[in-house]
């Protein structure tokens, strides 16, 4: 199944890298020492927050907010991450 999240990605203050984080996911946020490394750590980390959410007995994946009406911060950007995650059977 593939799932698309927009994600905020924010010029640290030191100058260098980006913090990212999924408006529509609570507490998914990561970071990276430049745009290669956040952009993948991102994708590292909405999987991650996917994964864990549909481990839950009472799972819920929350709808996709639109990117165009996100409010940004100064020198923020956002990008639509997608990841693809292959859901098997319940054996229960």
């Amino acid at each position: 199944m593939t799932f698309v999240y927009p994600a905020i990605f924010t010029p640290m203050e030191e100058g260098t890298g980006f913090h990212v984080r999924f408006p529509d996911l609570a507490c998914c946020e990561t970071q990276g020492p430049d745009l290669e490394d956040a952009l993948d750590n991102a994708s590292d980390a909405l999987y991650n927050w996917i994964v864990s959410e549909l481990e839950e007995e009472d799972s819920f994946l929350p709808p996709q907010s639109d990117p165009d009406e996100l409010s940004l911060g100064d020198g923020a950007f956002v990008r639509n991450i997608m990841v693809r995650i292959k859901l098997l059977p319940d054996n229960d």
